[in-house]
């Protein structure tokens, strides 16, 4: 990688884009001003770190001259601003080569996520529960909002299933590692001899499909509505808005009856779909150019077990970079930070690798 030659073309795209940014023709149109404000972010950060590089190369070369002053405390301070820079530049450099790397197309987008207990029963369900907490607390931490889509709560307050969205700044670029089985040991409230159960769950990570990304033909769709089950009382629903949505090319189902109003409860079963839709068209174009999940952590694969999260240790251990942190009651209350930047590092490790192999 010629990174001069990267960072000087980089320079003159920004400048570009500024330019681009006062044009009334782009102020008009909101669609074409949000893509080329974006693209200013994009590029932006990638000139300031550049800047902040070429700012640390001109201060040793002039605290280089400056070591060799006959005044004894002009060359120390220079000899100290020497090694200052020495230490930072090539933690710069590192950045900076990172920030040019290849981005995942998706990272910006926000989420759809679905988790589903597996093997285990009701402490699966619990389980369930468990992460979609995690995630939530994560999420609030982020600054990201969480919205619910569909659920299926049972007796003891665990989910058979539950799906939301999660949309904030590039949440799809954190969130895309949690894609695949997840593993519980513990003892379940259900047992009463103290013994440690081991039980599954799986969570899917779609990027969030706008009607740009998928459109959905009418003729594909058959929308059917029938009245949503309740806990019994007056929470029942009495009218028919629950919504189920087959899309009848794939097969694929979605039912939604979270909301009382049939026409809310249609619009999140078709955001599911769309997401599912669009995922399934990534996922194909990945296996079509040999690519799927290369540049990622694991296959991606959701029947891949990815973590085990051993309660009795405090202990979750990532099966795909080997990393084992006994911090489990600080990460299940939604501390995912460690987990999630080793996570991404170990990505960007190995895309700078395929780089080095080009």
């Amino acid at each position: 990688m010629d990174l001069v030659k990267l960072c000087n073309e980089m320079e003159a795209a920004y400048a570009k884009v500024e330019i681009s940014m006062a044009d009334p023709a782009v102020l008009s149109d909101q669609a074409q001003y949000r893509d080329v404000a974006k693209r200013h972010r994009e590029i932006g950060r990638i000139v300031n770190k550049w800047r902040e590089y070429q700012a640390c190369v001109k201060t040793r070369e002039e605290a280089q001259a400056l070591s060799q002053d006959s005044d004894p405390d002009m060359a120390a301070m220079a000899q100290a601003e020497m090694a200052e820079a020495d230490e930072a530049l090539p933690r710069i450099e590192r950045e900076l080569t990172l920030l040019l790397l290849p981005s995942d197309p998706m990272d910006d987008k926000n989420t759809v996520m679905e988790i589903r207990a597996g093997t285990g029963g009701e402490e699966a369900a619990l389980f369930a529960a468990d992460l979609f907490r995690m995630y939530s607390r994560y999420a609030e931490r982020q600054g990201w909002k969480v919205e619910m889509l569909s659920d299926s709560p049972t007796e003891l307050g665990g989910f058979k299933e539950v799906i939301f969205g999660v949309s904030g700044e590039r949440v799809f670029s954190r969130m895309k590692f949690e894609s695949g089985t997840h593993r519980v040991q513990r003892v379940p409230e259900t047992e009463t001899q103290g013994r440690i159960h081991t039980s599954a769950i799986t969570v899917a990570v779609m990027p969030e499909a706008e009607e740009v990304d998928i459109e959905i033909r009418a003729e594909d769709v058959r929308v059917d509505v029938y009245r949503s089950s309740g806990n019994g009382g007056q929470s029942v629903n009495t009218t028919d808005s629950a919504v189920r949505v087959t899309h009848l090319p794939t097969g694929l189902i979605v039912t939604c009856q979270d909301e009382k109003s049939q026409i809310k409860n249609r619009a999140k079963a078709l955001k599911v779909l769309r997401s599912r839709l669009y995922d399934m068209e990534v996922q194909k174009k990945q296996m079509e150019e040999k690519l799927a999940r290369r540049e990622q952590v694991g296959t991606g694969d959701r029947s891949e077990r990815i973590r085990t999260y051993n309660y009795p240790q405090n202990r979750l251990t990532d099966h795909r970079i080997g990393l084992t942190l006994y911090k489990l009651d600080y990460i299940t209350e939604g501390e995912m930070d460690e987990l999630i930047n080793a996570l991404m590092e170990d990505e960007q490790s190995r895309k700078l690798a395929a780089l080095g192999d080009k």
